[in-house]
């Protein structure tokens, strides 16, 4: 078990989310960060879909009440075991009794936990995730609240030993491949739409980031019929200001969509702080192919990283 002794803001079990089951109307959910949730499962020894624990912002406490191990990633906030500091992005051993501490982070905005052997809560349609809308998944279908208790049978940990796995770089731009209803737009919205430093605002949540920014216009006349949407697909309501889908979105949509996140750089934008800016630089269907080879080659660089520290 593990004891929630301050929440934080939203602190929701996560795994990789649920990716059957768009036909039905359900949302894929999932850890906003999904590099550093299978960074975190790596370096604890499971398998990288296991579920954690993400904390947007903070800060948050927890007591552990078995042995184990656990590691801390996205984060560039400061954490102690017991007063002892984290170092984000490393294996920790844990004793029954400890108390993790996370403060909230300096620059960043999300923080993944993982323990070994996950947390165990029950699956629904295939995944421990929380569905914040819908009510279901994750722990009691609804974000984490001082006083749970978050089940957890740790698996035999890894070596005690420290091993650490360097996170890929960060910067405030997400590459993006043009809309089906690119064209839809104005030459001057469509030259905006790119050179322009988009502002992150508060009407902002897991199931979008609305950017304020440049109005886009449309010279698409007519309403277009509703489409199905997934992570990463830009739409412009007609506010012409741009609305990021994320992983909590619905499943279909009928504002035109300008652009589509590469699948890739989605990880990037769970990073972003409120009033901070972003930038959407075009890439190709082959950018995005070669992108997530890297990100696939990354995985089994720290796979054979671990591997190698054993």
């Amino acid at each position: 078990m593990i004891e929630l002794l301050r929440a934080g803001p939203l602190t929701t079990v996560q795994d990789l989310g649920r990716t059957l089951w768009r036909d039905r109307g359900i949302s894929r959910c999932g850890a906003l960060d999904d590099l550093a949730l299978m960074q975190a499962n790596l370096l604890v020894g499971n398998d990288v879909g296991a579920a954690g624990v993400e904390f947007t912002l903070g800060p948050a406490a927890l007591r552990f009440a078995a042995d184990g191990s656990f590691a801390v990633t996205g984060t560039d906030a400061d954490a102690t075991l017991d007063g002892r500091p984290v170092r984000p992005g490393w294996r920790e051993a844990v004793r029954a009794g400890q108390v993790l501490k996370l403060a909230a982070p300096r620059e960043r905005m999300r923080t993944v936990l993982a323990v070994s052997g996950g947390i165990d809560v029950p699956a629904v349609l295939g995944s421990r995730s929380t569905d914040l809308k819908a009510g279901f998944g994750g722990f009691e279908g609804r974000a984490l609240r001082e006083g749970d208790a978050l089940p957890w049978r740790p698996a035999a940990a890894p070596s005690p030993r420290r091993v650490g796995l360097r996170p890929p770089p960060w910067d405030a731009s997400v590459r993006v491949l043009p809309g089906p209803e690119h064209d839809g737009f104005s030459p001057a919205a469509r030259e905006a739409f790119w050179s322009a430093a988009w502002t992150l605002t508060p009407q902002s949540n897991r199931m979008g980031f609305r950017f304020a920014g440049p109005v886009l216009d449309r010279v698409l006349t007519g309403d277009l019929p509703s489409h199905g949407v997934l992570p990463g697909v830009i739409q412009v309501p007609p506010s012409g200001q741009p609305i990021v889908l994320l992983a909590d979105a619905q499943t279909t949509g009928g504002y035109p969509k300008i652009g589509v996140v590469i699948a890739a750089d989605l990880w990037k934008l769970a990073q972003l702080r409120l009033g901070a800016s972003l930038r959407f630089v075009p890439c190709t269907a082959d950018d995005a192919v070669t992108a997530l080879r890297a990100r696939r080659t990354l995985l089994d660089q720290w796979t054979t990283a671990l591997c190698m520290s054993t």
